[in-house]
């Protein structure tokens, strides 16, 4: 079983690539839709509510667990790793993309959008400057878009001007690449490539995460059988008829929802 969660269903992207790329596997997806957004909770906060889900996936047997949120990587990562110990592995959505980014754009200028936590956080800029492959960060917080997705707003004129307002923005001028550092970003891709009109790569990091999670589980020889049949197990921690419909957007068909209360 392989655990991933996420501050809502925005990771969903994340989790239809893992079943795509690991069609054999069994997953159970936590969102909790409780406390979204994490963008703009503190590291604090978002530390207790980690632990807290962790705990319900370690209790669903899980072998890997992947949080799903850059918000949530970037504060809790490090505490989760700890606190899980041996019991499962733990990966991030932000380690693959640094070293993608590392591989491919030595030596260039790369943006990166994100909510308010992680770009304030500086991760990303202190793991890629930690890489010494002489590549320029420019960062730009984001915040109305996770929302705005999580509504069913895109791919119309108000995500259109929303999006443009935040591109344009001097701060991103002259890039040559540009992370999607939110996994509700995945859904506007289209949109952020159509502004640039092939002049700036768009980096997609729910297909980066999900091949780093294949390899992960290779090397660990953690892989389930080809003729094994995989169960799907999609839990929030808050639960409305209106969510329920909107894991169309992000996985491609209806889901059902189990609502579980962390706090209970």
């Amino acid at each position: 079983m392989v655990g991933i969660f996420d501050s809502g269903i925005g990771g969903l992207t994340v989790a239809h690539a893992v079943t795509k790329a690991l069609p054999h596997e069994s997953i159970v997806y936590f969102g909790d839709t409780a406390h979204l957004p994490y963008g703009d909770k503190s590291a604090a906060a978002i530390q207790a509510y980690s632990v807290k889900i962790c705990d319900v996936l370690l209790q669903r047997q899980c072998k890997l667990i992947l949080i799903a949120c850059n918000s949530a990587s970037a504060a809790a990562y490090d505490l989760v790793k700890e606190y899980v110990g041996s019991k499962a592995r733990v990966m991030n959505v932000i380690d693959p993309v640094v070293a993608h980014v590392g591989q491919h754009f030595a030596g260039q200028t790369i943006g990166l959008i994100g909510t308010k936590q992680t770009v304030f956080s500086k991760v990303y800029d202190l793991k890629i400057k930690a890489l010494r492959r002489q590549i320029t960060l420019k960062s730009l917080a984001t915040p109305l878009l996770a929302p705005m997705i999580e509504e069913g707003f895109f791919d119309n004129t108000i995500s259109h001007s929303v999006i443009e307002t935040y591109l344009n923005d001097s701060h991103l001028r002259g890039i040559g690449a540009l992370i999607l550092g939110c996994t509700h970003y995945p859904l506007i891709k289209n949109e952020i490539a159509h502004f640039y009109k092939g002049s700036v790569q768009v980096i997609d990091s729910s297909e980066i995460v999900a091949d780093a999670v294949k390899r992960q589980l290779e090397a660990d020889k953690m892989l389930s059988p080809g003729n094994a049949k995989p169960a799907r197990h999609f839990l929030v921690s808050d639960f409305t008829q209106s969510f329920e419909a909107s894991t169309k957007i992000f996985f491609g068909k209806k889901l059902h929802l189990e609502q579980y209360r962390l706090w209970e």
